[in-house]
Order: C-alpha cells, then structure tokens, then sequence
C-alpha cells in the first residue's frame, strides 16, 4: 500500500471536529470517469498534479456539497496508484448519507470508465490493502467492511450503487474482497507472530495488566503470541486516538 496523507482541513466535515468509535469500514467509489486523486484531493503536494480547476474537496462544501470521507484511492500524477488520508480515522465523515457516519471509515476509490482490467486491479489491491491496514489498527476483522450499496440494504446509508455496479465487471464482489482481506489479516498477522521476540508476550502481559487492558487472569499465568499480537494493535489504536 502507497499510503500517503494530506488531510483537508478545509473542508466543513473537518472543522466540524466530531469523533466516532470505528466500528466498520465503507467501501465508496466516486461515480465519475476520473481516476486521478488530485480532482478530489488537493492542494498539490508534488505528487498529485495540480487540479486545473480547483474543484478538489479540501475547500468548505466541495461541489456545493457537506461531504467528505477519509480516504480515496487513485492515481497520481506519474500514473502509480496511492491512498491519501483526507480525515483523522476517527473523525465523523460525511460520506454514507446515514447513521454509517456514526461508526465506519468511509474511503472513495476514484473511478475510470470501469472498463479497464488493469486500472481495476491496481486499485482494487490497494483497497484490500487499505482494509487490511484499518482492521489491525482498530481490532476489526472482513465482517466489518460492507461498500455502500450493502449499507444501503442494512438501512445504514443513502441508495448508492457503488461499489457493485464496477466489481462484478471485474469478476469480483463484497464477498471476494472480504475473502481477500481475511486471507491477508492471517498472512500478515502469522508474520507478526513470528517475529516477535521471545520475551515479548510476557512483557506484553504486564504492560497489558498495567494499562486496565487485562486483570491479569490467565490459567496458563502467560499469554500466547497472538494474544500479544492482538495487544500490539490495541497499543496501536489507543495511540491514534490520543
């Protein structure tokens, strides 16, 4: 993943400056044939390619519109494919058109003319990517990630087709890509494991119990790696939010 950051702080969802407590992830796509991230997001940093026009979101209503999400997924300048962050991962975006607003990330992957394998493919890897990366930070798993067209049928978000209206012309749906999430949250977190050192998990425990994470209880009086693991990104997430 080619994460990058430039958040738009002038943008009215911004200086609203409400939090939430991350409890999902909303896939989103733009709904316009323009894969370029500097049309949404701006100023150019040297990266993205000065939008022309200046109808990127980091202004107070984009588009005549209260809108913003935390993320998008494009192209930059060069032609590579990145992610920008455009909110704090736990600030209340504007981007579902209902009660998601109050508990999931929502991230836009910028749209071509939908056509194209390769384009598709590029960015559809960096959103697992993306997905993978906020599970770990926030103890999320795949069964937390719906596009807005699923919260839209959960009563959650407007009437939005997206992301099912591109997937499936690519092969792939919601389902598959949770697939390939979980598939990467097992390969990266077995990595994790193993990597770590030997004395960690009990250092872990104790920095667990000092912190109010754990009483202290445990049959085998030590935790497993993967417990630590776990451990490693709730220290991770609380650190995000302070």
């Amino acid at each position: 993943m080619n994460l990058r950051k430039l958040i738009l702080t002038e943008n009215e969802c911004y200086r609203a400056g409400q939090k939430i407590t991350v409890q999902g992830i909303m896939v989103h796509s733009t709904g316009a044939n323009n894969p370029n991230l500097r049309r949404y997001v701006g100023p150019d940093d040297g990266l993205l390619g000065k939008n022309l026009y200046g109808n990127h979101w980091n202004q107070p209503r984009p588009d005549g519109q209260q809108k913003c999400v935390h993320a998008f997924i494009g192209k930059l300048k060069d032609g590579s494919i990145a992610t920008y962050q455009t909110l704090p991962w736990d600030h209340r975006g504007w981007h579902a058109g209902g009660a998601a607003n109050n508990t999931h990330i929502g991230f836009e992957i910028c749209e071509d003319g939908l056509n194209d394998p390769v384009y598709f493919g590029r960015v559809y890897r960096e959103a697992v990517e993306l997905c993978v990366y906020l599970c770990k930070l926030f103890a999320l798993t795949e069964k937390n990630i719906i596009c807005h067209s699923e919260g839209y049928k959960l009563g959650i978000a407007s009437n939005r087709a997206d992301v099912m209206h591109w997937f499936p012309r690519h092969g792939k749906d919601m389902d598959l890509f949770r697939a390939e999430v979980k598939a990467a949250l097992a390969e990266t977190g077995a990595q994790e494991t193993k990597d770590l050192p030997s004395d960690w998990a009990g250092e872990a425990w104790q920095w667990a119990i000092q912190k109010g994470i754990t009483d202290g209880s445990n049959p085998q009086g030590a935790i497993t790696r993967e417990q630590a693991v776990t451990m490693l990104h709730r220290f991770f997430q609380f650190l995000s939010k302070s």
